[in-house]
């Protein structure tokens, strides 16, 4: 058996889902990445009780979807341990192009937020771009192993980090949240405010509506 694999480029394109306007009474914009098995259209409903008028929601699509059993609703997800820096480099093009479709003024705060599995594509989107923001949230997911704390030195001292978790999160036992809650301050450091809730794997939307 001889194979060989081996690699293309072409262009693709994908879809991002938006909530409210963004005008000049924006005062926040929020870049939110979901969850694996979310749609984009769908995590969008955990942020629906911001103040619309000051806040505008922009939400990526993960880009590998599937069906979810047993009632095959349709997920995604961002990457997986295959290939991962090359599925990488795709998403930083794909964010890249939002962006750039969007536009955001400088003056507005730009609040990134991960969830799950959205933690470490918006904290390696961030380290690649060396995008400034006045809050990195991270909720309920891992911390990309390969950033250091030299990653994020070009933050403005402003910059808020948040890590939140469930403290019955099934994916996260007690020596899990300990090495993560670790990881954020050994990159952070005492910018880092640790929020834990007394809950499983789910998106925490009372804390989401105290983050502005």
């Amino acid at each position: 058996m001889n194979s060989e694999e081996k690699e293309i480029t072409y262009q693709t394109s994908n879809s991002y889902s938006t909530l409210n306007r963004l005008t000049e009474a924006t005062k926040a914009v929020w870049f939110v990445c979901h969850g694996m098995g979310y749609l984009s259209r769908y995590f969008l409903r955990f942020f629906k009780d911001l103040n619309a008028e000051e806040n505008y929601v922009i939400a990526p699509q993960a880009p590998s979807k599937y069906y979810i059993q047993p009632k095959m609703h349709v997920g995604a997800n961002w990457l997986t341990r295959d290939n991962t820096m090359a599925g990488m480099k795709n998403i930083l093009n794909y964010f890249d192009a939002i962006f750039e479709a969007e536009q955001i003024p400088e003056h507005v705060n730009l609040i990134v937020f991960g969830y799950s599995q959205g933690v470490s594509v918006a904290m390696r989107y961030m380290a690649y771009k060396q995008l400034q923001c006045s809050q990195l949230v991270m909720h309920s997911g891992g911390i990309p192993k390969e950033l250091t704390s030299e990653d994020f030195e070009y933050l403005s001292p402003d910059t808020e980090v948040k890590l939140i978790y469930g403290t019955e999160d099934e994916y996260l036992d007690e020596d899990r949240i300990q090495q993560e809650s670790q990881r954020a301050i050994d990159l952070f450091g005492n910018r880092v405010t640790i929020l834990p809730f007394e809950g499983k794997h789910i998106v925490n939307v009372e804390y989401i509506n105290t983050l502005v």
